[in-house]
């Protein structure tokens, strides 16, 4: 089971224009005390093809963190448009929201990510050169495609190998964890947040 569990996940002022920073506002639950931070990371992926085009938008450290609910808003800067190649900046791509402790990626929430002209004639007519300032970047929040990745949360405790005691993740909330005891640090889950 996992100690943190996104409840929530709002994109804050969607649609916006390309240059805009992106906003999300975060909803979790922590099921244990935490003594180390969680690495929030937010990736925008600058190319299907090529991951060197990816850019790291922001990072952020929380923590330590106690048992509880928590609510923030991760601010980041709009993707640097001179490091996407040019036939990849208009058209779908995707942003991911990621969550690691102790340098161990546990959640990935990814959106899909429409940039188009915020003109219908630049949409049926685009010019030669992108206009990034005509351009309007779209976040499909609908159906943001998450991701879990069984991790020690734990890493800290002696060498006989014991857990602490492991919480039931609360159903009022309403979303659907899926949980495995797996041994193989390569199984992940994957869920639909509602």
């Amino acid at each position: 089971m996992s100690a943190v569990n996104i409840t929530d996940v709002t994109v804050l002022g969607n649609p916006a224009p390309f240059l805009n920073p992106l906003q999300f506002e975060i909803s979790y639950e922590c099921l244990v005390p935490l003594k180390d931070d969680l690495e929030w990371k937010l990736t925008y992926v600058g190319s299907a093809e090529d991951e060197t085009y990816d850019q790291l938008l922001e990072s952020a450290l929380v923590g330590p963190i106690n048992v509880g609910k928590y609510r923030f808003v991760f601010e980041a800067d709009p993707p640097d448009q001179a490091k996407i190649r040019e036939e990849d900046i208009v058209g779908v791509t995707v942003i991911l929201l990621t969550c690691s402790y102790v340098g161990q990626e546990f959640v990935r929430v990814g959106y899909y990510v429409n940039n188009d002209y915020d003109d219908e004639q630049l949409r049926e007519e685009p010019p030669q050169k992108v206009l990034i300032d005509r351009l309007q970047r779209n976040i499909l929040v609908d159906k943001p495609r998450v991701t879990k990745f069984p991790i020690n949360f734990y890493p800290h405790n002696d060498d006989n190998g014991e857990q602490p005691q492991e919480y039931s993740t609360d159903t009022a909330t309403g979303i659907t964890h899926v949980e495995e005891q797996v041994s193989s640090p390569d199984h992940h889950s994957e869920v639909q947040l509602p």
